[in-house]
Formats: C-alpha cells, sequence, structure tokens
C-alpha cells in the first residue's frame, strides 16, 4: 500500500508545476510525513484548466452509508479499480493527480522494519493516479475524498514492498485528468509500475511511524 508521502515544495512551485494559474488554498507549508485521513493536495480538471484543492485521504463514496469507510480505502488496487463497486464509476469520470515528492514504505529486515523514503532520481514532483468522490450527510455536510492507485512493484521497490503507489508519467498527466477520455485501453495502458531507473530509495529515521513527527528530519538519510 501506499499509506504516507512527502510534498516539501512551496506552493509556487507546485501551482508552476501543474499549470494552474489560482487557487483558493490560502497557504502550504512543506509536509514530510503526509498521513491517512489528513487533507491533502489533488488535482483535476474542470473541462478547460487543472484546478488545485484539498480532499481528506481516504475515499468515502457518494453510496457509502457512513464515513468511516475511508478508513479502509486509502488505496485502490488498480488491477481490479474497473470491478470494485467504489472504483469503477470513478475510474471513468472522477481521476485526479495527488502530487508528491517522496513516500515512505517499510523493509522487512529480519524481525526489524526499516522506514524507506523513495523519490525521483532527479528529486522532482511527481503525480500518484488517484480517485476521488464527494459524500454527502444527512444533514447536507459535503466530504470530499480520496484514494491513491497502486500496483505491482518495480524492481526497485521489490525487496521493500509488493506495492507502490501509480506514479504518472508526465506525459500521461492530461490524460488521465481528461473526464472525456472513458476508454479502457487508454486508461489502463498508464496503470503500470514506473521504470526503476527513475527513481531510488534510501533509509530514514524511523521517527517517520509516529504522524507527530513532521519535519526535516523525516527525510534526512540515515
Amino acid at each position: 500500500m501506499c499509506g504516507r508521502y512527502t510534498i516539501t515544495v512551496t506552493l509556487e512551485e507546485l501551482m508552476l508545476r501543474y499549470w494552474i494559474s489560482s487557487t483558493n488554498v490560502p497557504y502550504h507549508q512543506p509536509k514530510y510525513n503526509v498521513a491517512p485521513g489528513q487533507m491533502i493536495f489533488a488535482i483535476v480538471s474542470d473541462g478547460t484548466q487543472n484546478r488545485l484543492g484539498e480532499l481528506k485521504w481516504g475515499l468515502v463514496p457518494s453510496w457509502a452509508d457512513s464515513p468511516k469507510v475511508g478508513n479502509k480505502m486509502l488505496n485502490a488496487r488498480s488491477e481490479t479499480v474497473w470491478e470494485k463497486p467504489a472504483f469503477k464509476q470513478l475510474i471513468r469520470r472522477k481521476r485526479c493527480i495527488i502530487p508528491a515528492d517522496g513516500f515512505y514504505e517499510w523493509r522487512k529486515d529480519g524481525g526489524d522494519k526499516q522506514p524507506m523514503r523513495i523519490v525521483k532520481r532527479d528529486r522532482k514532483l511527481f503525480s500518484m493516479a488517484g480517485l476521488y468522490d464527494t459524500w454527502v450527510s444527512p444533514a447536507g455536510i459535503k466530504l470530499s475524498t480520496c484514494t491513491v492507485l497502486t500496483t505491482t512493484p518495480n524492481e526497485l521497490m521489490e525487496p521493500i514492498h509488493d506495492r507502490m503507489p501509480v506514479i504518472l508519467n508526465e506525459g500521461s498527466e492530461a490524460l488521465w485528468l481528461d473526464r472525456t477520455v472513458q476508454n479502457y485501453d487508454q486508461l489502463n495502458a498508464l496503470l503500470r509500475p514506473c521504470p526503476s531507473e527513475l527513481l531510488e530509495a534510501y533509509p530514514v529515521s524511523k521517527t517517520v511511524g509516529s504522524v507527530a513527527n513532521d519535519d526535516a528530519a523525516c527525510i534526512a538519510p540515515l
């Protein structure tokens, strides 16, 4: 699964990277330990331009009885996303990008677990493929949430974990966000492991295991 990540760039850098002219997000500080249940940045397209906003991490389908189901829907397996009731409509019409500059995974070292941070070799931002939906409570309160798509591991990730987030090729981001595209073959072709040679992994402090820790020490190499 993908359960923790980082996004340490400025709001201006983020907007420039995704061609966003304006946003209602008032402020952003570097996040070194983003965790499930938090409000996170997500990018969608309104048909004419990209928009940046915040979604709660943990998908709550519009038809769900309770928002508590979001705790179990942090990730969606790309292999079954076209069939699962919670995702099969969203993959066709409610796709988003979740920007990041690294993600964490825990590698088993004997009886211990060593947290690893996975980044692009060029240290640039990358786009995790996501889905989103809006749930409305009986009182009319709206809750907009999202999930991160995962896929099989590449050669770099295989010794660390058996899953990894779907990282979109930069040239495929516009296609992923285009709501008029609903073709299975076109979209499914994007749900592949990122090439190993584009990524690198390094060990970090076990302090990232606590969501209370959210500072630059989390990403410092051991």
